[in-house]
Order: structure tokens, then C-alpha cells, then sequence
């Protein structure tokens, strides 16, 4: 959730923010932050291309979390976390990690390790992941696997 709140302070952006204003969000912090707007040997040149990075990150960060987003791919999301099997998970700090047999994984914010524990030790993982993470929790689609779709 820090990564999350860090992105919406850095766009200036509430929770319900539609796609257009962090379009336009974006495109005005991408002209104040843009490298070419600095001469390389300025000291800003590098502070610019570190922040360029960080706004395009955040911006696609935010866009995969989005209520649009979310609501154009909830019924791939309904099919992979109903029929899909669980093929592998990780957790680190408050993110837990879920791959599934369809070759889609999927970052849960927000995990803590007590519920991560006892996803672990539960003897049907897919119904305990269904009835307290799926549903509960924000989450995008991972990066990982959609760098591996576009391959």
C-alpha cells in the first residue's frame, strides 16, 4: 500500500480518480519533468530522468489499479480466480504474488504475514485464497506476466 499511496501523492490523485485526470495528471507532470527540458550539463538533467522514470512508472502503476481497468478485465480476473489452479505464490512485506495454471499472475496489496501464514498452512489454499484474498484485497495484474504475454 505504500507504493500505492507514494504514486497517488506524486499524481496529486484521490482514490476514485478516473482515467482521464490521471491522463492529464500525467501529461503535465511529464512536461514540467522531462529530460530534454534541461541541458545535460545542468544538475536538474539527472534529478529529471530519475523523476521521468518514477512519473511513467506510477502512471502505469495506477492505471492497472484503476476502477476502469479493474472493471474491463473482471471477467478474465472471475475466470483465473475460479477455475484456474495456483502454481506458485510469494510475500514480501504487505505483497503477496499468485500464479495461476493459465499462466496469469496476479500482486495482492495489502497481505499481511499473519494471513499470508495461514494461507500457507491451510490444507485447501485455493478456497482459503478465495474467501480472504481474491475479493479482499487490491490488486493488478502482474508486470512479470505481462512482460511475458508481449515476448
Amino acid at each position: 500500500m505504500k507504493r500505492v499511496n507514494e504514486y497517488k501523492k506524486l499524481f496529486n490523485v484521490e482514490a476514485g480518480t478516473d482515467l482521464k485526470g490521471l491522463k492529464t495528471s500525467y501529461r503535465n507532470l511529464v512536461k514540467e519533468w522531462h529530460p530534454d527540458k534541461f541541458q545535460e550539463t545542468d544538475e536538474m538533467h539527472a534529478e529529471a530522468e530519475v523523476k521521468s522514470k518514477q512519473i511513467i512508472d506510477g502512471y502505469h502503476f495506477l492505471v492497472s489499479i484503476a476502477p476502469e481497468t479493474k472493471a474491463a478485465n473482471l471477467e478474465e480476473y472471475s475466470v483465473t480466480t475460479s477455475e484456474a489452479l495456483i502454481t506458485d505464490f510469494q510475500h514480501k512485506g504487505n505483497l503477496m504474488e499468485i500464479s495461476f495454471s493459465d499462466g496469469t499472475t496476479y500482486e495482492y496489496f495489502g497481505v499481511k504475514k499473519a494471513l499470508f501464514v495461514k494461507f500457507v498452512n491451510s490444507d485447501r489454499q485455493f478456497r482459503f485464497a478465495k474467501r480472504n484474498i481474491f475479493t479482499s484485497f487490491l490488486y493488478r495484474k502482474s508486470k512479470k506476466d505481462q512482460e511475458l504475454q508481449s515476448a
